[in-house]
């Protein structure tokens, strides 16, 4: 596949034209004049809202709405994938992730207790309990929801908006997985794995957090590795060239697949060039494997290489993502 038919498949992927949207419920939501109890940090285009209650401490608060195509394909990998997605968010922020509340509407009672099966499997492998939420018992289609909220050091956070011209563009996975056999877009590599390494993998984040090893982050989720790492680049206003054909990727995977998935352990960051090698350290240390691919540049484009030819996949002066 060339560059010109991978910029066409990723541009109208269904992954990243679900973030569309996110431009017209945002525009409802302005803070800048409004007096609250505590400081709001940041909000919109990060995984996480940042929410200072101190001097030294903020809380960290996010929230994902599991794809109806996802839980009709299976109940309980929705179930169980509600987990994953909320912990891997606070982690993306160099945060700690410390519980969860739900939403749950059911309308088929089989699916349901597949769904409370793979939550309740999920919250013994990533060790946050699910404490509190809402039912519904008598809803007209089946629904999940899930909250989550996490700590972190303010000095520590890691966030989407702060990437630098100049900042290398590091791409991150845990390699060791399987496509999940009922939804293609799945790279799953935490379900045979230990409960201590799957925590351990969150962990490093703080890690990354705490010795200011990355200028930004987020965790690679619906849009994709290239999608995620085009919402970061336009809430920092900045643009990049990426190497694809540098992403760590597992060689049983089409590029062009990879590049769609949702991984259970997937981030890229921007880190400044003397950061990297103890980034990469960190993150190897718990079988995530971790690359330069390109660099944060002025121009607010995202050009994809193959080491040969070059595209335009977004022009953010142009088009947006998630318009945050």
């Amino acid at each position: 596949m060339d560059l010109k038919e991978i910029v066409y498949e990723l541009k109208n992927f269904e992954g990243v034209l679900r973030k569309k949207e996110i431009k017209n419920v945002i525009n409802n939501f302005k803070f800048e004049d409004s007096d609250y109890y505590f400081n709001i940090i940041s909000d919109f285009g990060d995984d996480a809202a940042i929410i200072g209650i101190d001097g030294e401490n903020a809380i960290l608060l996010a929230a994902d709405g599991i794809w109806g195509k996802l839980l009709e394909s299976d109940p309980w990998w929705a179930g169980y994938c509600s987990v994953l997605v909320n912990a891997n968010d606070i982690a993306a922020m160099g945060g700690k992730p410390i519980a969860m509340t739900n939403i749950i509407g059911i309308k088929d009672c089989d699916i349901g207790r597949e769904v409370l099966r793979g939550i309740k499997d999920g919250v013994d492998k990533f060790g946050v309990p699910m404490v509190g939420g809402h039912t519904h018992p008598d809803a007209t289609c089946n629904v999940l929801d899930v909250s989550i909220t996490g700590i972190v050091k303010k000095n520590n956070v890691l966030r989407s908006d702060t990437a630098q011209i100049g900042d290398k563009i590091v791409f991150a996975y845990d390699l060791d997985g399987k496509i999940h056999e009922k939804f293609n877009l799945n790279w799953d590599t935490t379900t045979m794995k230990s409960k201590k390494l799957v925590r351990d993998q969150l962990k490093a984040l703080e890690i990354v957090g705490e010795e200011k090893l990355a200028t930004a982050c987020k965790d690679i989720s619906n849009p994709g590795a290239l999608g995620t790492l085009g919402m970061l680049l336009e809430v920092s206003k900045k643009g990049a060239c990426i190497d694809i054909a540098k992403i760590p990727r597992n060689e049983s995977v089409s590029i062009i697949q990879w590049l769609k998935l949702y991984p259970g352990c997937g981030f890229v960051f921007t880190a400044p060039e003397d950061k990297v090698d103890r980034l990469k350290e960190v993150l190897e240390y718990v079988n995530i494997t971790a690359e330069v691919c390109g660099e944060v540049i002025e121009n607010k484009q995202l050009i994809i290489t193959d080491g040969k030819d070059k595209e335009i996949l977004f022009d953010f002066d142009k088009e947006y993502i998630c318009g945050c």
